[in-house]
């Protein structure tokens, strides 16, 4: 992990928390201010507590929806850390059936392959060089690839070699296609938009309902403003930080350490 890229992405959170916060701040005061001429003319006029109250509910409930599908995506790629695991462990137990001419080359490619693959997600949020980090381990499973296809053709490989082993590489193969497109499952652009104009739309009206009061309550209007701004900050920030452990494949590579072949 680049641990640069994260700094920078912590910093630039801050950044806009602080600008949200401030923003938040300043429409509070706006919207008292515009309640209080709103009270000179027509001082029964003032009821904005029902769609202050539906915009702040609105705000909530898109916060926790889009908190729990970025919480699913994180599970998904648990998941999919420990498919890719498995395939990969099972595809090397089957290089047993091959001649044992064939074996060492593969297994050492299985090897450079295996730590290829935890290279890429070492990398990010490098994308530049994980891109070009999975280009080498797709190379690597095109010459895995190749190796075992003329390995079960040879002479002396057993029958049922072909039927077992090409699919396990078939499936070791999908499924880093799998991981590659769940890298970019994102909650899209608008979500965020969305929180932040209904946070900042949410300050204005509180502040509105606020100029019933002749002192302003600046606890609250801090502590609104605070909670808020970090929430979605904070969620913002982990969205695009949140990273998977792939301890499994470093327990397979382990595991692959102590058996000899």
């Amino acid at each position: 992990m680049n641990p640069i890229l994260y700094d920078l992405v912590f910093v630039y959170g801050v950044l806009i928390a602080v600008g949200l916060f401030l923003g938040m701040l300043t429409l509070l005061e706006v919207g008292r201010r515009v309640g209080i001429r709103r009270i000179e003319r027509d001082p029964e006029g003032l009821h904005a507590g029902a769609i202050e109250g539906s915009v702040l509910a609105l705000l909530g409930l898109l916060l926790a929806f889009t908190i729990s599908g970025a919480g699913g995506r994180l599970d998904a790629r648990r998941q999919l850390i420990i498919e890719e695991t498995n395939a990969i462990g099972t595809a090397y137990l089957l290089l047993d059936m091959l001649p044992s001419a064939a074996q060492p080359a593969l297994r050492e490619n299985f090897r450079r392959y295996l730590d290829t693959r935890i290279e890429v997600y070492r990398k990010l949020p490098d994308i530049a060089v994980a891109k070009e980090t999975l280009s080498k381990a797709n190379n690597l499973q095109m010459e895995i690839w190749q190796q075992a296809v003329a390995a079960v053709r040879a002479a002396d490989a057993p029958p049922p070699a072909a039927f077992l082993l090409l699919p396990a590489l078939n499936a070791m193969i999908d499924i880093t296609t799998t991981r590659t497109l769940a890298m970019h499952m994102h909650p899209p652009a608008i979500i965020f938009f969305m929180l932040f104009a209904l946070a900042l739309i949410s300050a204005l009206l509180t502040g509105y309902s606020m100029a019933v009061g002749k002192m302003r309550s600046w606890l609250y209007r801090l502590s609104f403003a605070f909670i808020i701004a970090v929430s979605i900050t904070s969620f913002s920030i982990w969205s695009f930080r949140a990273q998977v452990s792939s301890r499994s494949m470093h327990s397979i590579k382990h595991w692959w350490s102590c058996v000899k072949g």
